[in-house]
């Protein structure tokens, strides 16, 4: 579902976030200054991942890839979950939001955060405030190594000899993001297949606990 009109402003189509997880030093800057955004409660709703945490010190960060049709949005019993225009996937109102966990069962990038005491799904909106405004979001702001980098799709790739894949393939479902990464150019591009290592996300986990 969209908010056909209901926001001002919007994001500009040619600029998004780019992701460059060979350039991410784990230095968690981009955690710590998603904190202070106004709503979070201290809380980053940016994730620092470990690649292969027993082979390597590898890091890469993970944000909600605002999925050109949201599994999050899809499976939300209260419609808590809206899209506006621009593609930008929001974090769930508060007003209409239970909790229940359906969204970060859905979630194929395991984003989503449900935090328990408000009953409230919470997670990366681009910071809207800002990206909406012509800003760049506050990760992209703070990160060091340029593994976050917002602008438009010419000015990366004439920076950097990756090129951006604006999609992620799992098996044979291709998921078309708003947030690109970046892969070695001449690359396959982004893709999950059967046989590769899976490693479970928190709510995989608690949903494991439940069962057993």
């Amino acid at each position: 579902m969209r908010l056909a009109g209901e926001l001002d402003g919007g994001v500009a189509a040619d600029r998004t976030l780019f992701l460059d997880p060979q350039r991410c030093i784990g230095c968690r800057a981009c955690m710590e200054a998603c904190s202070e955004c106004p709503g979070h409660g201290g809380i980053p709703m940016i994730h620092l991942d470990f690649v292969d945490r027993a082979q390597t010190v590898q890091t890469a960060p993970t944000v909600c890839m605002h999925c050109e049709d949201p599994a999050c949005a899809a499976v939300c019993p209260t419609e808590a979950i809206l899209a506006s225009g621009d593609g930008v996937v929001h974090s769930a109102m508060s007003e209409r939001c239970i909790g229940c966990g359906h969204c970060a069962l859905a979630c194929p990038f395991g984003v989503p955060k449900i935090d328990e005491s408000m009953a409230l799904m919470m997670k990366c909106d681009l910071c809207y405030d800002r990206s909406s405004a012509g800003l760049s979001p506050m990760c992209a702001t703070v990160c060091p190594s340029g593994a976050l980098f917002y602008g438009t799709r010419a000015e990366v790739e004439d920076l950097r000899q990756s090129r951006a894949a604006a999609g992620v393939r799992f098996g044979e479902v291709e998921i078309r993001t708003r947030i690109q990464i970046l892969v070695p150019a001449g690359g396959g591009g982004m893709a999950v297949r059967e046989g590769d290592p899976h490693l479970p996300s928190a709510a995989e986990r608690a949903l494991d606990e439940v069962l057993l």
